[in-house]
């Protein structure tokens, strides 16, 4: 299931290259594509930053984004701290689709600046160093496979997970491969390797494993890391804590007490006597929440929490420069924290640093910091303040950038509560500014991915969101129980009950909506990707409330599901037992079980190779729709995986639904 909203992960790749000149439409040619360049200046998206150690430079991956949400071209920029003076890496493979750039790192000493590049057309990939200059940058090392999460350790060594004869890109929202021969034989590692001086990759980790995320200890001592054998995009929901000696041996170090217990963002103090980590119930690889734990790197240490019974969600864990205290990044209901948790239990959270209605973007923590001169970057965006990246000590930064500085969003956001059971269910409220006095408001609720993430603040300048606002619509993002934001209790409250009380929890916070807003309650749309495509799949065969519906990558039959996806290993948490030694839960939760019950308008997309919500599943919601009379569409885009990349489908997905929901909201 994918960690963003349905919009937020159309937001990550793209198509823009829309100019003006004077007043003249002009066609510039992109990777084979002509797009017609006219209109507002694009919105310009940050990605992710990093601070040089010696705190002289901001570097960031960043792009202009289409129409569509999407940022497509994608470059290197570094600034100056002082005076925001930019430079725009020349990128060797050129300004195309897939010359896609990541893992920003700077050296110790700040004067070389290294990251990843992905060969266009293939799953290879390469490092490069660059000085602050931004001069031709310097090729380390070609590798025949994908390399992440690219970090200098603290002895001054780049490291990297890198899989060799990758057959996809990492992670299981992108395109899986065919599935041909002897299945279950075909199984990529990724592993932990470190660049020598000889420009060349050394294994640090065995090569029975695959490793999702690493830190290094100091004095060479080797790396800590989650790791699981088999299927890289299946086995993270078993995933447990390693050590990784100098030698690459492999040793647990922490086994998840629970089948409900994720983990995540490991972290190792600078002596290196204590790792941290964050575990929870987590629906996705990287859309981390959860509780902050501790462990002691010494024999016979227990693991324990330091926020147990918080009730917020921890979603990213840094060390302070001292050692002594863990900054945290949290979310507890609407607001973005960021506070200084101690290393000892404590289920009251401490006064935050910061707390705000935003969203913090960038790596990791959302923040990148300095230890020598304390200074911090992030990248700040709500719903109608577009992106820019600001530094300066926590809660008093100033804009570093001003790319954005014209964008405007015709519309305004509002947070709303409302009670459901025992619960408090939070959600946003999005209303355009040009409705008539008086008027009516049609609406669209979106029901986020997971189902453990949440709906927050995304800048609306583009997209979908976008045009939805522009079509006279409002928009309601909810988070029910399942979501983050509310500890851990809140987030497992859906367990072994999909599509029951988190759809309580919807309906009443569309009661809510329409109490806080003039809407037409005869004019609801419902949309979802990935769990919320499943949640508006379910949704139709339980209620004719909503009068359209747009599902993405929906699950129909969570007991055909279960054999058909790649991902099978994170439904045990969620449903309790596999769906063999316990059929009756899966069918009490699946769409199709109340299959005749449908009446509403239904339009279903899905990507071809999309091994999360395989493509089966839509076509059997369709299927049956259409056997039974009920209007409906289905798409399947060609190519395409969990998290769609190709600009014409996701242009395509947009008109479509936009189309929809005019025919039957009218």
């Amino acid at each position: 299931m994918v960690k963003s909203s349905l919009l937020l992960s159309f937001k990550k790749e793209g198509l823009s290259l829309l100019k003006k000149r004077n007043k003249k439409l002009l066609f510039v040619g992109v990777s084979g594509l002509l797009v017609a360049a006219a209109g507002p200046a694009p919105v310009h998206q940050f990605l992710s930053v990093a601070v040089s150690p010696d705190g002289v430079h901001v570097a960031s991956i960043e792009g202009d984004v289409s129409a569509a949400g999407t940022a497509d071209i994608k470059q290197i920029v570094i600034r100056s701290v002082t005076n925001g003076a930019a430079v725009t890496v020349k990128l060797p493979c050129g300004a195309v689709r897939e010359c896609t750039p990541s893992s920003l790192t700077w050296s110790p000493d700040g004067k070389h600046l290294a990251f990843v590049l992905r060969v266009p057309g293939s799953h290879d990939h390469s490092i490069y160093t660059v000085d602050p200059s931004g001069s031709t940058p310097t090729r380390l090392l070609a590798f025949n496979g994908t390399l992440e999460d690219l970090r200098y350790t603290p002895s001054g060594t780049l490291a990297v997970l890198a899989t060799a004869g990758a057959a996809k890109e990492v992670g299981a929202v992108e395109a899986g491969a065919a599935e041909v021969g002897v299945l279950g034989t075909d199984v990529h590692e990724q592993r932990i390797a470190t660049i020598g001086t000889d420009n060349t990759l050394h294994w640090a980790s065995p090569p029975d494993l695959f490793v999702y995320e690493y830190d290094a200890r100091p004095n060479n001592q080797g790396f800590v890391g989650t790791a699981a054998h088999g299927d890289g995009d299946n086995n993270w929901w078993v995933a447990k804590l390693y050590a990784f000696a100098p030698s690459g041996a492999a040793s647990v170090i922490y086994n998840p007490a629970t089948p409900q217990q994720q983990l995540a963002n490991p972290r190792v103090s600078p002596d290196g006597k204590i790792v941290t980590f964050i575990a929870g119930l987590m629906s996705d690889f990287t859309a981390t929440g959860g509780e902050a734990y501790i462990l002691p790197l010494s024999p016979g240490a227990r693991a324990q929490s330091i926020t147990p019974h918080f009730p917020s969600t921890v979603q990213a864990l840094s060390w302070s420069c001292d050692g002594t205290h863990l900054l945290a990044s949290v979310q507890h209901l609407d607001q973005s924290q960021l506070m200084l948790l101690g290393l000892t239990p404590t289920s009251t959270p401490p006064a935050p640093l910061l707390s705000a209605p935003e969203t913090l973007g960038g790596d990791g923590l959302g923040i990148a910091t300095d230890c020598h001169t304390i200074l911090t970057a992030a990248i700040h965006q709500t719903f109608t303040s577009a992106p820019e990246i600001e530094t300066g000590p926590i809660g008093h930064w100033q804009n570093l950038t001003h790319s954005n500085a014209a964008q405007h969003v015709a519309a305004h956001a509002q947070s709303i509560a409302w009670s459901s059971d025992q619960f408090h269910p939070q959600g946003w409220l999005i209303l355009p500014d040009h409705t008539a006095a008086g008027a009516k408001i049609p609406m669209i609720t979106q029901v986020h991915g997971g189902p453990s993430w949440l709906n927050r603040p995304a800048f609306i300048g583009a997209g979908l969101d976008h045009r939805l606002l522009d079509a006279g619509y409002a928009l309601f993002l909810p988070n029910p129980r399942g979501s983050y934001g509310q500890g851990e209790a809140f987030t497992s409250a859906n367990v072994k009950d999909f599509g029951y009380g988190d759809l309580r929890d919807i309906l009443a916070g569309v009661t809510a909506a329409e109490h806080a807003a003039p809407i037409d309650d005869h004019r609801l749309g419902l949309i979802g990707w990935s769990y919320g495509g499943y949640m508006t799949m379910w949704t139709v065969t339980q209620t004719n409330r909503f009068r359209a519906a747009v599902a993405g990558a929906g699950i129909a039959n969570w007991q055909s599901y279960y054999g058909e996806n790649g991902i099978d290993a994170w439904m045990i948490p969620f449903f309790g037992a596999s769906v063999y030694a316990d059929p009756a839960v899966y069918a009490k939760s699946a769409p199709i079980t109340f299959i005749t019950h449908v009446h509403t308008p239904t339009l279903e997309v899905v990507g071809e190779n999309d091994i999360e919500c395989p493509a089966p599943q839509t076509e059997e919601f369709w299927h049956a729709l259409n056997a039974l009379g009920v209007p409906t569409e289905s798409v399947i885009y060609p190519g395409e995986g969990h998290a769609m990349r190709n600009p014409a489908h996701i242009e395509d997905f947009q008109r479509r639904t936009l189309a929809w929901f005019a025919k039957y909201l009218r």
